[in-house]
């Protein structure tokens, strides 16, 4: 199999991260994060790269481009540990775009293409622990028209969105629901996460909602998967970040007259984490190569993504944290930041114990070798 990029999806990677290396940078994020973790300007700048409509098809006037090229957009933001929810909203159009009703999409992916609009994947609640098949909310409809109630939590900018994507219980099975932040019902409490993005609860009570899939858990269940290997790839850019600026410390430091980088023991420690880095990698390359497979072997593929991601990130992060000594988790180091990162993203979209219980519900049939 070829894994070398193309000229195209190159240039994408090159425009991204001169974006990033020139407007985004260490003091612009902390600028952001004592505003709260996120900043419109900020997206606005990713859809005028036309980033925000990487999965929106041309005709709603997007890219309509695919996986790969969202993996080599992620990890370059993952490099710059951009705050803004770019895979939550490419989880949201690639949704949209794949299961809903026309009419949404004549009205909804332009916007989001273009940046006017943030649609983020709310499911989350607090007694479904990851599960996608377990929903408290619930919806009904009167007239022809229905209404949403119930709670998720942790919902990617979920207080500055314009729309979410909302599954709920509704005639004995869970549907999937657009329901617009500024909908009479809707409530949201915003707050920040551990790296420093946002994230909010919110709360729905009769809210007025558009349906985009009656029998709605497959829908659910891709969206997921979409924003899995967006954070597997964000992931990937993370540790390579993290891994220069700790070689670039260890080459620099000196302890007893020469450099740490000569000292063997944590030469094998690089070496420990070069072998994490890129097992991170490859499995990023298997999940967006997985994305578009049926959904069971599609489901299989994202669960063994995520859990080596999940390995690799503690890894990489709490290993990187004792090379540096004291000063990897001081505030005012850079490298601090991408260990808070690399932290939350082992919890996301099922943590690292959870997948582990999937891939081994879901190899019974392989007997362990993974197809």
């Amino acid at each position: 199999m070829d894994f070398n990029f193309s000229d195209e999806q190159e240039q994408l990677r090159d425009a991204v991260r001169k974006w990033v290396d020139r407007s985004y940078t260490f003091e612009r994020r902390h600028g952001i994060v004592k505003a709260g973790g996120f900043d419109r300007a900020a997206y606005n700048e990713l859809a005028e790269l036309g980033l925000t409509g990487l999965y929106v098809p041309e005709e709603h006037g997007g890219m309509g481009m695919g996986p790969v090229e969202a993996m080599v957009v992620l990890e370059e933001l993952g490099r710059g540990i951009v705050l803004e929810p770019l895979g939550a909203s490419l989880a949201a159009s690639g949704v949209l775009g794949a299961y809903g009703p026309d009419a949404v999409k004549a009205q909804w992916l332009p916007k989001i293409a273009s940046g006017e609009a943030l649609v983020v994947l709310a499911h989350q609640e607090r007694k479904a622990r990851y599960r996608l098949d377990q929903s408290e909310a619930s919806a009904t409809q009167a007239g022809g028209n229905w209404k949403l109630s119930g709670a998720k939590s942790v919902v990617p900018a979920g207080d500055q969105a314009d729309a979410f994507l909302v599954p709920a219980q509704a005639n004995g099975k869970i549907a999937l629901f657009l329901v617009e932040r500024s909908a009479q019902g809707v409530t949201t409490r915003g707050y920040p996460t551990v790296d420093e993005g946002r994230a909010a609860e919110v709360n729905f009570r009769d809210a007025p909602a558009t349906l985009i899939a009656a029998d709605g858990l497959p829908a659910l269940e891709h969206a997921v998967d979409i924003a899995i290997a967006c954070t597997c790839a964000e992931g990937v850019g993370a540790i390579d970040k993290t891994m220069e600026l700790t070689a670039e410390y260890l080459n620099t430091r000196k302890q007893f007259g020469v450099t740490l980088a000569t000292f063997q023991a944590l030469r094998h420690r690089m070496a420990d984490m070069k072998m994490q880095q890129e097992l991170a990698r490859s499995m990023s390359y298997y999940a967006s190569l997985k994305l578009n497979a049926p959904a069971e072997e599609r489901r299989r593929a994202l669960a063994r993504a995520k859990y080596q991601l999940g390995v690799s990130t503690r890894f990489v992060g709490q290993n990187s944290v004792q090379l540096h000594g004291g000063i990897g988790v001081t505030d005012e180091y850079v490298g601090s930041h991408y260990f808070r990162k690399l932290t939350q993203l082992e919890l996301v979209y099922g943590d690292t114990l959870f997948q582990l219980g999937e891939v081994s519900e879901r190899m019974t049939d392989t007997a362990g070798v993974f197809a």
